[in-house]
């Protein structure tokens, strides 16, 4: 693979932070919309030539940017039913205003493996120390062309304020059913090793069936599978644990069947990207004891079967890396050193877990790559119009760890999933945009319904409270 020039083509410019992009068609509508989400809670449609003003839910959303202006909250998922056109269904993902909790641990985590009462921290009183409450609801355009609020889904809460997915929701082209990609639960190393039990809600990949028990309009509160009642269990299946953090999930076809590419977030090492074609969730009233399906062992339900259950290997694999932690050498302050986190989790997991189709590094001196700090966006392109790209999976870094760029950039790359399964490397795209002096920070990445166009969110700032910095281009050849 070599490097690509691309154009970038302002779309939209002075918004607010863009969370998601993605195309639709308005019911009763020819035309193919532009939509896009801000983080604050506005989305808004490209319609003749101009933006237009779709759903405002900025007074539902809880208050961000209260620790320094920074925040991984908001309006985090938009996702159109497959039938939208007709049924006028959308769904949301977002932070609920006055769910602001003191958070779950009184002081910033660290894992010491020489302390292995840090290694084995359980959440506990979590009614009362919690971070926050996301949401996730069915929403219907009205034929006056108004949105309503139609019921509540899922309403979860959230240890810490980071890492509750963005981009987080989509439906599956493979099983219509609605995807959330949700994160570990937040703060880092994740305290409470969330995204291994199966249990836990935090870091997974879950299938929503929205058409079953549509009847359900107040679900509780909850962190556990094993909380919800049983009429939304039987809505949900798991498809992947090991999460990390998620900017979403994006369906290739290929010879009928789908890849799937999912990015997962780094903590210190490297961001990596997942391809995977064959899948078997777990309905979540297996893993709850709710199915007949599954047999007791030790008095505790366990699946029959879980081959095919996708496991990212996260929190004792960053990538296709043991987690570490990086410290620096008192004999030379130019190196580090880096110490396993949790060397028994990485033994566990070193068998079920897949690894990764790429993965960049935050320390990568070698001229054809770049230093990452975030994965963003991953988007698979089926388009012709920038011919070396068909048919690859194209990704986003938040911003490039060069030294000698200012203002800063964000950084856009390609790979091709391949036939054996192997990992692949990946390449570069150029771009000739230049913003001035004002920075670039790579905040998300869309496509159209057919994936032949792409859409590239940029910011000017790491703060969602520096209001109407954002642009939204299109990358053309």
């Amino acid at each position: 693979m070599g490097k690509v020039k691309v154009r970038l083509r302002p779309i939209v410019q002075r918004i607010n932070l863009p969370t998601v992009l993605k195309t639709a068609f308005l019911p009763g509508d020819s035309i193919e919309r532009l939509f896009i989400a801000t983080q604050v809670g506005e989305i808004f449609y490209i319609g003749n030539g101009e933006v237009r003003t779709f759903l405002d839910i900025r007074s539902r959303i809880l208050k961000l940017g209260t620790n320094g202006g920074y925040d991984e909250r908001g309006l985090l998922g938009l996702a159109f039913h497959p039938r939208f056109n007709y049924n006028g269904l959308f769904y949301l993902h977002y932070s609920v205003a006055g769910t602001q909790g003191p958070g779950a641990l009184p002081e910033p985590y660290a894992p010491n493996p020489c302390d292995t009462n840090t290694l084995n921290l359980k959440w506990t009183n979590r009614d009362t120390l919690f971070d926050h409450i996301d949401t996730v609801e069915e929403w219907i355009f009205q034929p006056n062309g108004q949105p309503q609020k139609r019921r509540t889904l899922l309403n979860l809460r959230r240890p810490f304020s980071n890492h509750n997915g963005v981009n987080s929701l989509n439906f599956s082209p493979e099983t219509g059913k609605l995807v959330l990609t949700t994160g570990d639960g937040g703060s880092g190393y994740d305290p409470f090793n969330l995204s291994q039990n199966d249990m836990e809600i935090a870091g997974k990949i879950i299938e929503i069936d929205v058409g079953r028990n549509t009847s359900i309009h107040n679900p509780s509160v909850v962190t556990r599978f094993s909380e919800l009642s049983v009429p939304i269990q039987e809505t949900l299946t798991v498809i992947a644990k090991g999460v990390r953090n998620i900017p979403g999930i994006s369906y290739q076809r290929y010879n009928n069947q789908f890849i799937k590419y999912v990015g997962n977030v780094g903590q210190d090492l490297v961001e990596s990207i997942f391809s995977f074609v064959q899948i078997k969730p777990i309905p979540v009233t297996q893993l709850t004891g709710q199915s007949s399906s599954f047999q007791l062992e030790a008095g505790n339900p366990r699946p029959l079967e879980q081959e095919g259950f996708i496991n990212f290997g996260w929190r004792g694999w960053e990538g296709d890396l043991p987690t570490s932690i990086i410290r620096n050498c008192t004999s030379n302050q130019d190196v580090n050193e880096k110490i396993f986190a949790y060397y028994n989790e990485v033994i566990e997991t070193s068998v079920s877990q897949i690894h990764p189709l790429t993965s960049y590094y935050h320390q990568d001196h070698r001229p054809d790559k770049f230093s990452g700090t975030e994965l963003t966006g991953v988007q698979a392109y089926m388009g012709n119009g920038i011919p070396d790209l068909t048919g690859s999976v194209v990704f986003i870094d938040f911003a490039r760890k060069d030294e000698s760029q200012t203002p800063v950039r964000g950084a856009l790359a390609y790979t091709r999933a391949r036939i054996d399964g192997k990992p692949n490397d990946y390449s570069i795209i150029e771009t000739n945009y230049n913003s001035g002096t004002q920075s670039a920070y790579y905040v998300s990445l869309g496509t159209n319904l057919n994936q032949t166009r792409l859409y590239l969110g940029a910011y000017g700032s790491t703060k969602v409270t520096d209001y109407n910095q954002g642009t939204v281009f299109e990358i053309v050849q």
